[in-house]
């Protein structure tokens, strides 16, 4: 049974949730009965497959509960959309963007009230432009052009827009699901503040995320999920770190990483000189099998990009990828696509799962077999039974939360989707395996298992790239770390010789003068890499 907690506010909750339950396969929400008040913000966490964004999408009209019932300001709410429930000022930012990549930032933001001037359906460009303008200097993308195509824009801008867009209009209560997870540390005070202008004008806020400090900084009560079963409510200012991690996740989690003994051996990967326009410029590194090296730096510094030309998805301007095949010497590659990078031992394990990295619709089964059909096919044609054993054994290596090999993706959690990715590359043998930002939106739990993973990895000899927004998981799981800044790879830092003020000194330093890194105690990359 949830802890009991007694409510100070003396008016009724602006939306209550009495009874909520949700069964697909299995069921994946029971019996949720929770209030959210005018004015105040409630931190809904618990780890992947807890129920929260099902919760999320029963409130914001994207999913029907099969139990239970809603108010909103007292009067009953079931909102078949989301549109529907937007009209009613309920609004929700979710994980997955919901914008369209091929209209401008200004259209997206105003999709639904584009303006309008002289002869029927004819559009006020330059009103247009002076709203999403206003709208988007409220998240400090101001500097940036409102006609800029959204596909154009990297995952935390696209993240950006989508916030600026919900927060245009009327809006009674506003669902945000892991908002930050793409974001600068300037971008998340920005958002911050305008939860602290949403709290004064009475909005009723929910608050998703993994981010324990983000939840004690906003939020006045917390709601753990566990097992799709509300185990907590209250003041959020009674819990500690460590009492909310043990509701989440129902035992106690030590904050040491362990990732057990490695032993690094020869170089297995060398970039050199590797350029791409202004994203990506004359970067050079090398990663020694068994050993984890982390590429850190701020949204737009090229980290995404780089990974990506290593892995033959763009073409470079410049640069050579050199591989050693087991434990042999270093010898050119050809990477003129991603199938050449996956014949040659490479995978990519991309940041954008839900676009890139799945077929959401299609089961677990397919999705594994995705880059193992030698494994699962006989004469060219996939043997169901094949394809349902790998599955089945990768779900049990990753501890996926499914039903089954034949449940959709579409209905896993973030964190449980993951590993659906990482997992396909798993019964393949690619001896360098490429992260982007392969914890983002996932709890502490599934967090821990990924790092644990990701130590498997290192001690059978794999080369591993990690790019993570996170400094704290790069100095606990890396042995070495990137920086990189305004498209260079500014330093590369030791274990035991970085700090965090180094780090985020070298982050900044490719927008600043080089004597500023010369002072954040840094060594160029090219000097530590002939040292």
């Amino acid at each position: 049974m949830p802890t009991s907690f007694q409510s100070s506010h003396d008016a009724a909750p602006v939306l209550s949730v009495q009874g909520v339950g949700k069964t697909y396969a299995a069921p994946v929400l029971a019996d949720i009965s929770l209030p959210l008040y005018a004015g105040e913000v409630l931190a809904l966490t618990g780890e992947n497959g807890a129920g929260k964004s099902t919760l999320s999408k029963i409130v914001g009209g994207l999913v029907t509960a099969t139990d239970g019932s809603m108010t909103l300001a007292g009067v009953p709410y079931a909102p078949a959309s989301r549109t529907e429930a937007e009209a009613l000022g309920v609004r929700m930012v979710m994980q997955e963007l919901n914008l369209l990549p091929t209209l401008t930032i200004a259209e997206n933001l105003f999709l639904n009230r584009l303006p309008r001037r002289g002869l029927p359906g004819r559009i006020d460009r330059a009103k247009l432009r002076d709203d999403a303008r206003r709208a988007m200097a409220q998240v400090g993308l101001d500097a940036m052009d409102p006609d800029t195509l959204v596909g154009e824009l990297g995952i935390g801008h696209q993240q950006m827009v989508e916030i600026a867009r919900n927060l245009i209009g009327d809006c009674r209560v506003l669902i945000l699901d892991e908002p930050t997870a793409m974001l600068t540390a300037r971008e998340v005070d920005l958002l911050f503040g305008q939860i602290a202008q949403l709290k004064a004008r009475g909005v009723a806020m929910a608050y998703i995320s993994h981010r324990l400090e983000e939840l004690q900084r906003i939020a006045e009560r917390a709601a753990v999920l566990r097992d799709g079963r509300l185990v907590h409510i209250g003041p959020m200012q009674d819990l500690t770190s460590e009492r909310l991690v043990t509701l989440m996740v129902g035992r106690e989690i030590g904050e040491q990483i362990d990732l057990g003994e490695r032993r690094i051996g020869g170089v297995a990967l060398k970039v050199e000189h590797m350029t791409r326009g202004h994203a990506v410029r004359d970067v050079s590194f090398e990663v020694k099998a068994g050993e984890i090296f982390g590429i850190s730096g701020l949204i737009g510094a090229g980290r995404t990009e780089l990974l990506r030309l290593i892995f033959g998805a763009d073409r470079a301007d410049a640069g050579t990828v050199s591989l050693a095949q087991n434990g042999g010497p270093l010898v050119p590659a050809k990477l003129g696509s991603p199938v050449d990078a996956v014949q040659q031992g490479i995978a990519l394990i991309t940041e954008d799962r839900k676009g890139e990295g799945l077929l959401l619709p299609q089961p677990i089964a397919a999705n594994v077999s995705l880059g193992n059909l030698g494994a699962v096919s006989k004469r060219g044609v996939i043997d169901s039974r094949r394809e349902a054993a790998l599955a089945q054994k990768m779900i049990d290596a990753m501890r996926i939360r499914t039903a089954g090999p034949a449940q959709a993706v579409a209905e896993l959690s973030g964190g449980n989707q993951q590993k659906v990715v990482i997992g396909r590359w798993l019964a393949r043998d690619c001896n360098v395996l490429l992260f982007d930002e392969p914890t983002r939106g996932i709890d502490v739990g599934a967090r821990f298992d990924i790092y644990m993973l990701l130590g498997a990895l290192a001690r059978e000899g794999r080369a591993l790239v990690v790019v993570s927004s996170d400094l704290r998981e790069l100095m606990a799981i890396c042995d070495r770390i990137g920086v990189m800044s305004a498209g260079r790879m500014t330093g590369v830092f030791e274990r035991g010789a970085w700090s965090q003020d180094a780090l985020l000194a070298a982050a900044f330093a490719g927008y600043a003068s080089a004597e500023q890194m010369t002072e954040a105690g840094a060594a160029p990359a090219e000097n530590l890499m002939e040292q």
